[in-house]
């Protein structure tokens, strides 16, 4: 059964994504980690929030959402099939739980994301690797 590893990310939705970051930004120092329209991503280490413009937040319909980490997305992805989840059109894996909220599916190898080794091999995970990928984006903001 494929193991819930962490947490990569929230997304926040909001009105206004200027004003938005003005407020936040007053709260707390920010590092912008990367924007598109009418998003962006502030980094938290290996963690990131995502503000999200939408014209009226509403809810789970929205671009609100939660990234999970996983050892196993392919498994999960499986265990999906039949479960009264929605799973959504994306490139990676997302979908809509029975209740409506929208979980976003990442895998522990392909993410910025991670645990130290000691809390890994607590969690029975000690061999998780890193994809090559990730481990070239903590090597640049000097996490590894």
């Amino acid at each position: 059964m494929p193991r819930l590893v962490g947490i990569n990310h929230v997304v926040l939705e909001v009105a206004d994504l200027e004003r938005a970051l003005d407020f936040y930004g007053r709260l707390f120092e920010l590092e912008l980690r990367g924007r598109v329209p009418r998003m962006a991503f502030l980094d938290m280490g290996d963690q990131f929030l995502v503000l999200a413009e939408v014209p009226e937040p509403d809810g789970p319909d929205g671009a609100r959402h939660f990234g999970l980490v996983v050892d196993d997305r392919d498994e999960v992805r499986r265990r999906l099939e039949g479960s009264g989840a929605d799973v959504l059109p994306s490139r990676g894996l997302d979908f809509r739980d029975p209740w409506g909220n929208h979980v976003q599916v990442v895998e522990y190898g392909d993410v910025q994301f991670t645990k130290a080794p000691p809390v890994l091999a607590g969690m029975g995970l000690g061999g998780l690797v890193k994809s090559p990928g990730a481990l070239r984006e903590l090597r640049e903001k000097g996490l590894l």
